[in-house]
């Protein structure tokens, strides 16, 4: 639910980086946090877990554009992906304005993706969201492991991509696929808050 702010002139979107336990939300948004300027963006946090995984939230706000005289911002955040996180999750997504789906491409991953997915329509659903109409972009991380490891991009969208959201290729360590993804996830809540969707 996107946060209007009338006298800084300025709309706060939430985009939460959703997936399974070490599939590379947190490496997404370290990422972006390196390349983004500066003065265009705010404080990271991160709580972690002595286990060294991000057990809340990492939030970033980055100005992307403006829209009806508004300069738009958006705050990124990571659920964290372990299945005793379950509360934490639900937390997180409460009022998000789009979602980022991070699967792990490696083979062995599949079903920890597939129980992902559906943990977060179930989520979604706790918050009276239909999952249907909520901007979402999958992400099919690690492409860059060998051949043998992982699944093929047509084969990882015909196991999760049921929506046929937009859909990347990536390595979130190295870059490829990062601001293609934030980008397209972007442009569909911009979109939504301008024919009038937005909460």
């Amino acid at each position: 639910m996107s946060l209007v702010n009338y006298a800084a002139r300025e709309i706060t979107c939430k985009i939460v980086y959703y997936g399974p336990g070490r599939s590379g939300k947190t490496t997404n948004l370290h990422y972006i946090y390196g390349q983004v300027p500066g003065d265009r963006k705010g404080q990271m946090v991160s709580l972690a877990t002595q286990t060294d995984r991000t057990l809340f939230f990492d939030f970033l706000p980055l100005d992307l554009g403006i829209i009806s005289g508004f300069t738009t911002r958006f705050q990124l955040y990571t659920v964290p992906g372990q299945v005793y996180y379950q509360t934490t999750r639900r937390l997180v997504l409460q009022g998000a304005d789009g979602v980022v789906f991070v699967a792990d491409s490696q083979a062995r991953q599949l079903d920890e993706n597939v129980e992902s997915m559906q943990d977060l329509h179930a989520n979604l659903a706790e918050h009276g969201v239909d999952a249907r109409t909520v901007p979402l972009v999958i992400q099919y991380n690690k492409q860059d492991l060998p051949a043998d490891l992982i699944l093929t991009v047509p084969e990882l969208e015909e196991q999760l991509n049921f929506r046929g959201v937009p859909s990347f290729a990536a390595d979130a360590l190295h870059g490829p696929g990062v601001f293609e993804t934030l980008r397209a996830v972007s442009e569909q809540v911009l979109r939504k808050l301008s024919t009038g969707g937005g909460g």
